[in-house]
């Protein structure tokens, strides 16, 4: 679990939070791993994997509409940008 909610850049707590809807509709499944009774392995149920398959062509059509709207046409640079102030806020001690 430490490693996805720092992959979405959020603390655990609210990753446990926004499992519990998706553990509810069969989409996730949260296990204890065996290796280390604290630790909780994640994993996508067929369910999930479907829904994730009909997700993932909307996600990238949306994602290129929004940065087609970029005044430069360059969204690696505003992710870079993005990454940057967060990184910034973080050495300053600021949530990011």
């Amino acid at each position: 679990m430490g490693d996805v909610a720092s992959l979405l850049a959020i603390d655990r707590t609210t990753l446990t939070a926004a499992l519990k809807p998706l553990e509810r509709r069969g989409l996730v499944t949260v296990t204890m791993d065996p290796a280390d009774r604290r630790s909780r392995l994640l994993a996508l149920t067929p369910k999930g994997m479907n829904l994730l398959s009909r997700a993932v062509p909307v996600w990238n059509r949306t994602h290129r509409e929004i940065e087609g709207l970029l005044p430069d046409g360059d969204p690696n640079r505003l992710r870079n940008n993005l990454r940057a102030l967060s990184s910034a806020g973080s050495k300053n001690g600021k949530p990011t």
